[in-house]
Formats: structure tokens, C-alpha cells, sequence
């Protein structure tokens, strides 16, 4: 494994550390402030507009620049915006430094895919992905729950001071580690402007890709996002071991995303389609598996498995149709993720308003992933359509020689 991949893992894992465990500093952030928990609660909602909104703007920024020194300038706004939320005086400020750091998001992982990509052969590129996303995986196994005790037995300023040294160290990784890139227009060969990034949108395979993500990943996040009150309301745990459900979901994340990226780089398609098939069922049947401790406990860190092994061939399907123009497009389908959760979180929420009981939100992601994998089969159909044969012309019709005879 090249020591760059895990350079960019590092940067992964602060930057999947500091997305999620401001939830569980919520109340010690809200009791600072004196603000309610709701409103301290716009920490999450502000860093995934950001993502959102970052993603294509950075990116599109960085076609003027090297892929490391991007890199490592978002790594540095990355740093700032951690330093600005601990040492904030004000709930606006702490906002402010929220959204600073979700601004480096969307255009690290989508810049990061390239540079992991082009580190190793074609045949081992999605799995090149995965391991950097291992980062990300492993921050809900260990930096999240670490970063949420350290919080609340020392203070919630403490944690994010810990993940700016996590951004610090990521950032002299990459610098160090990572193969540097000529800056766009100084190798003789250039680089796609922002004309030829925008293009690759006009790609049927893209947008599919595009799509895809939004649902399936959104899918596993209509449940998870409201795993408390269901396990607390139709499975009957305690409150307190919500925590250990959410570590075995952070496991099945680890294990789904080495496992896509492995086959992925073999057979893309057929482990996309297998993998959402399977993803419908298993929500579905959480709907029934929620009420028993137990089985809900075998199904969680399923859906956490079978939603992060779609991360890699969804990421890889995107390089793969963009490969002369990847940045921009690459960084949306990062924002994608996050516009699938926020779509989910809304959908499940409608439905719990609704009545429908506390595993509804199961039957919501059970839908979307069924929808991503009707894209799927589509998108694979499409694959499969002979490629249109040009039309030959008198002007382009080849001169026919005829033999002369003397």
C-alpha cells in the first residue's frame, strides 16, 4: 500500500471524526451557550450545507491548481475551521468555524479519490478509494466515541482541539507522502478547465451515478438517523446502549467499504447491483427485526456493511466516466452523500410526524435503496447498448483504390 493512501486515510479520519461527533457534544455545547438543544443542533445542519455547497465550489477552484497542493490548502481551511469552533467565544462563531471546516469536505474526498486512484494500477483503484475511506469508516469506530468521552469528561473545546491536531497531522502527511502533481498548464499537456468539468455532466452515466448515491446511501441513513427512538421505543433498549449499537453500525461501515472496494475492482457493476439489491431487502426487514434486541443487533452493522460497499464502486463508476474531466464531478458525488442524507433524515421525519409508528423510517430507506437500484440495472443496461456506429458520408468515406492495369 503506498504510505500516501494512508496520509489521506489520516486526513479521512478527522474529517469523519469532526462530521459526526458534535451529536453527541449537543448538550454540553447547548448548557455553554445557553442555547436550547435544537438550536445547538444547527452544528450538524450547518456542516452539511456546507459539504453540500463546498464541494463544487472548491473543487471547481482546484483545476487551477497541483491535486496535492489543493490537498493541502483544504486541510489547512480544514484546520482553521476546528481551531475557530473550539476556541469560539460565541454560538455564532462556533457556527462560523462549523461551516469553515464542512467547506474542505465534499473537495477533499473528491480530490483525495483521484490522487488515491492514480497511486496504484487500474485494476486496484477502487480498492486504492476504499482505503483512504477507511479513514472515514474507522473515525465512527474510534474517533467518534473517544472524541464524545473526552468531551464530556473534559470538555467539548478539548475535542475539537484534538481533531485540528488530527487536520495538522494529515495535512504534514500529505505534504510529505503524497507525489506531487505538475500545476495545470505547466506540463505541456494541461488540464481540463472548468468548461470540460461541467461537461462531464452532460454523461447519462454520470448523473445516473450521481443519483444512485443520493438514494442508496440515503437509503441506509432513513434508518440510522432515527436508531435511538427505535431502539429505544420498539426493541426496548436503554438509551445507553444506543452507543454500542452505533459502534457495531461503525464496524459493518469498515468491513462494507474494504469489501466494495475489493470486488468492485473486479466485477463493478454486478457488486453495485448486488450490493443495493441486498440493502432493500435487509431495510425492509428491519421493519420486522427491530422489535427483537437480538436481531436488530445482527441487522444494524448489516445496513452499515451493505451501504458503505456502494461507496467505492459508486466513487469508482464516477472516475471511470469522467476520466478526462473527474474533479468537479467527483466532488458533487461526495456532496451527493450528504444530500442523500439530508433527504432521508427529512423523509423519515415526515413519516415518524406522520404516525406511521418508530420503523417507518425503515420502509423510507428500504424505497430509496430500491430506487438506486433500479438505476442501477438501467445504468448496467445502458453499458450493454452497442456502441452507435458512425456515419459514413461521401466526404469521409475512404478513397477506394483501384488497381490499374497496364
Amino acid at each position: 500500500m503506498p504510505l500516501a493512501l494512508l496520509a489521506l486515510a489520516i486526513g479521512a479520519f478527522g474529517i469523519g471524526t469532526t462530521e459526526f461527533v458534535v451529536m453527541g457534544l449537543l448538550p454540553q455545547v447547548a448548557q455553554d451557550f445557553g442555547v436550547s438543544v435544537p438550536t445547538a443542533g444547527l452544528l450538524t445542519t450547518g456542516y452539511a450545507l456546507g459539504v453540500v455547497a463546498g464541494a463544487p465550489l472548491l473543487a471547481a477552484l482546484g483545476t487551477r491548481v497541483s491535486r496535492k497542493r489543493m490537498l493541502t490548502l483544504l486541510m489547512g481551511l480544514f484546520v482553521a475551521g476546528n481551531l475557530l469552533t473550539a476556541l469560539a467565544p460565541a454560538f455564532g462563531l462556533v457556527l462560523a468555524g462549523r461551516i469553515t471546516a464542512s467547506l474542505a469536505h465534499g473537495a477533499f474526498f473528491g480530490i483525495g479519490s483521484i490522487v488515491a486512484a492514480g497511486l496504484v494500477a487500474p485494476a486496484r483503484k477502487a480498492g486504492a478509494i476504499a482505503m483512504m475511506f477507511t479513514g472515514l469508516t474507522v473515525a465512527n469506530v474510534v474517533g467518534v466515541p473517544l472524541g464524545t468521552l473526552v468531551g464530556q469528561q473534559v470538555g467539548w473545546r478539548v475535542t475539537f482541539l484534538l481533531v485540528a491536531a488530527l487536520g495538522v497531522a494529515g495535512l504534514a502527511g500529505i505534504a510529505a507522502l503524497v507525489p506531487a502533481d505538475p500545476r495545470p498548464g505547466t506540463d505541456g499537456t494541461g488540464r481540463p478547465g472548468i468548461r470540460r468539468e461541467l461537461a462531464a455532466f452532460r454523461n447519462v452515466q454520470v448523473v445516473l451515478a450521481m443519483l444512485m448515491t443520493v438514494l442508496g446511501f440515503g437509503g441506509v441513513f432513513a434508518a440510522v438517523t432515527y436508531i435511538a427512538p427505535m431502539m429505544t421505543e420498539a426493541a426496548g433498549y436503554a438509551e445507553s446502549s444506543v452507543t454500542w449499537l452505533l459502534v457495531l453500525f461503525g464496524l459493518g461501515m469498515v468491513v462494507g467499504n474494504l469489501v466494495g472496494g475489493r470486488y468492485a475492482d473486479r466485477r463493478l457493476m454486478p457488486m453495485l447491483i448486488t450490493t443495493l439489491g441486498a440493502l432493500a431487502v435487509v431495510l425492509a426487514l428491519f421493519s420486522f427485526t427491530a422489535h427483537d434486541r437480538v436481531l436488530a443487533a445482527v441487522t444494524v452493522p448489516l445496513i452499515g456493511a451493505l451501504g458503505f460497499a456502494t461507496v467505492p464502486p459508486l466513487q469508482k463508476r464516477v472516475l471511470d466516466r469522467t476520466a478526462d474531466a473527474p474533479t468537479l464531478a467527483s466532488a458533487v458525488n461526495i456532496g451527493a452523500f450528504n444530500l442523500g442524507n439530508a433527504l432521508a433524515a427529512w423523509l423519515g421525519g415526515a413519516v415518524l410526524s406522520a404516525g406511521l409508528g418508530a420503523t417507518a423510517p425503515n420502509w423510507v430507506g428500504a424505497l430509496m435503496a430500491a430506487g438506486a437500484l433500479g438505476l442501477a440495472v438501467l445504468s448496467a443496461g445502458l453499458d450493454r447498448r452497442p456502441a452507435p456506429v458512425p456515419t459514413v458520408t461521401a466526404d469521409t468515406a475512404p478513397a477506394v483504390r483501384v488497381p490499374v492495369h497496364h
